[in-house]
C-alpha cells in the first residue's frame, strides 16, 4: 500500500511534538507494509549549511522525503513575519505539489497533516485520482483560545493575500466537510468538527510512544552532556521556544520556586521558532538574575539519548503551553518514569486525571502550580503513586505499535470500499 502524507512544515532542525507523532507513525505503518512517501516544503538557504548537517530522521527512518516549492501568497507582510507564519500557521501554496501528486504511480490513499491549500490540494488531487483522502488534525481548529486564533492570523491581517483565488479553486476551505476521514488527537476538537460536519467520519486517534526507548538509563549520559544539571532538583519544559508553549509564564514564575526550592533548575529543551520571543524570554532571564538557575539546551534531535535522560533525571516535566491539543510530552514524561505537570489545556485534561496519573494548575492561578511542584518535590510516596499509574496507561494505550495498526486498519476499509465510505448515507 503506498500512501502520501502531505506536511506543511518539515524542518529537522525544529523538531517538535507533531514531527514526533508522525515519525512514530510511519514506523509503525513500515511494520504494516506500508510505504509512505512525504510531501514536504523545501528547506530555505541556512547560514552554515545546515540543511545538510542536520539529520533527517524520516529520510533514516525509511520514508520517502520528497520536497516541493512552496510560498506564503500574501504581499505586504515582512520577511520575518514569512517565516513565522511557516514556522506555527502558514497556508501555503504550492503549484509543484499539485503536479507530483498527480504523477505519482500507484497511489492508494493520500493522507494530509495539513489544512487550508496544501490540504486544499490533497482533497482535489484525490478526487481527480478517485481515490481515498484523509486528514490529520494535529492543532486546533476549533479548540482554540480566542486570543490565539488572532495571533495566528495578525500577520494577514496586515497584507494582501494573493492566494485567496487558488484556495477556492482547490476548495481549501472544504477539507474537513469532504474528507473521508477526520483524525484528531482532542476528543473536545473531535466534538466540534462533528457540529459543524456531523455527516463526516471523525476518529479520536490519540497520539502514541515507543514506551521501550525509555526503559534503558540514560542519565550518565545527560550528566556527561550537561554538568550543570548534577546535584540539582531538575523541572523540565520540552517544547519549541514560542509563546504558545508559554516558557515565559516559567520565568515569571521561578523566583517563587527557587525560594521554596533552592536547588531547583529549570531546563528549557527544544528550539527556538520565534526568534523575538526567544530573545525576550534571555532579556527577562538576565534581567532577573536567573542565569544560573536556568539552561536552555536549544534543540535535541528526536529519540536522542539526552532527551531520555533529561526526562528520566528530572523531578517533574512542566507543560505552562496556553494552548496543547493532546500534549505528547505527557507521554513521554509518564513512559521515562517521571510526573507530569500540565496547565489545564484541553489535551492535558484528557490526559491527566490530577493528583492519580499527573497534576494540573491554571495559568491565573500561579499557587496550584507551587501545589503541584511541592507535590513533586516532597511527597515522594505521591511521586510512586502517580508514576505507577501513569507508566501503566502509557504501556497499556498509547504504545506507537497499537496506534499504527489502528490507523492501518482505517487505511485498507477506505481503500477496499472507497465508495461506501466515501459517501455515508
Amino acid at each position: 500500500m503506498r500512501i502520501a502524507h502531505l506536511l506543511r512544515k518539515y524542518d529537522p532542525a525544529e523538531w517538535g511534538g507533531t514531527e514526533t507523532v508522525i515519525h512514530q507513525l510511519f514506523g509503525g505503518l513500515r511494520r504494516h507494509g506500508v510505504e509512505s512517501i512525504v510531501y514536504c516544503p523545501a528547506l530555505p538557504p541556512a547560514p552554515g549549511g545546515r540543511a545538510g548537517t542536520v539529520r533527517d530522521p524520516l529520510a533514516e527512518a525509511g520514508c520517502q522525503v520528497r520536497r516541493f516549492s512552496a510560498c506564503v501568497p500574501i504581499w505586504g507582510i515582512s520577511s520575518q513575519q514569512r517565516r513565522q507564519m511557516i514556522a506555527v500557521g502558514g497556508n501555503l501554496m504550492s503549484f509543484d505539489l499539485i503536479r507530483e501528486l498527480w504523477a505519482v504511480p500507484r497511489l492508494g490513499l493520500v493522507h494530509s497533516h495539513a489544512l487550508g491549500r496544501i490540504g486544499g490540494i490533497g482533497l482535489t488531487i484525490a478526487r481527480r485520482r478517485r481515490i481515498p483522502f484523509v486528514v490529520t488534525v494535529h492543532g486546533g481548529v476549533y479548540d482554540l483560545p480566542p486570543g490565539l486564533r488572532q495571533s495566528l492570523n495578525a500577520p494577514l491581517n496586515r497584507g494582501v493575500e494573493w492566494g485567496k483565488p487558488f484556495g477556492l479553486l482547490l476548495r481549501a476551505r472544504h477539507v474537513l466537510a469532504e474528507a473521508d476521514a477526520i483524525l484528531t488527537c482532542n476528543r473536545r476538537e473531535a466534538e466540534l468538527i462533528l457540529q459543524r460536519h456531523p455527516d463526516r467520519r471523525v476518529i479520536v486517534q490519540p497520539h502514541g510512544v515507543r514506551a521501550e526507548l525509555y526503559e534503558p538509563d540514560h542519565r550518565a549520559e545527560v550528566a556527561k552532556a550537561f554538568p550543570t544539571i548534577v546535584g540539582r532538583e531538575v523541572l523540565l519544559a520540552v517544547g519549541r521556544i514560542d509563546p504558545v508553549k508559554n516558557q515565559g509564564f516559567l520565568i515569571e514564575q521561578l523566583p517563587e520556586i527557587v525560594r521554596r526550592h533552592p536547588r531547583a533548575l529549570l531546563v528549557l529543551a527544544g528550539p527556538c521558532t520565534d526568534l523575538a520571543y526567544g530573545q525576550a524570554l534571555e532579556q527577562r532571564i538576565r534581567e532577573r538574575g536567573l542565569g544560573e538557575k536556568v539552561l536552555l539546551t536549544g534543540r535535541i534531535p528526536p529519540g536522542d539519548p539526552r532527551l531520555i535522560g533529561l526526562m528520566q533525571q528530572a523531578k517533574a516535566v512542566i507543560l505552562p503551553s496556553i494552548s496543547e491539543t493532546f500534549g505528547l510530552v505527557i507521554l513521554e514524561a509518564w513512559a521515562a518514569g517521571t510526573p507530569a505537570i500540565s496547565s489545564g489545556t484541553s489535551g492535558a485534561t484528557a490526559l491527566i486525571e490530577h493528583d492519580r496519573n499527573g497534576w494540573l494548575f491554571g495559568l491565573d492561578r500561579p499557587e496550584t502550580l507551587h501545589a503541584a511542584l511541592e507535590a513533586a518535590l516532597t511527597r515522594p510516596e505521591a511521586v510512586r503513586r502517580v508514576t505507577a499509574a501513569a507508566r501503566e496507561q502509557v504501556v497499556a494505550s498509547y504504545d506507537t505499535r497499537v496506534i499504527a495498526s489502528t490507523i492501518h486498519q482505517l487505511y485498507r476499509e477506505l481503500t477496499e470500499e472507497p465508495h461506501a465510505l466515501r459517501h455515508p448515507a
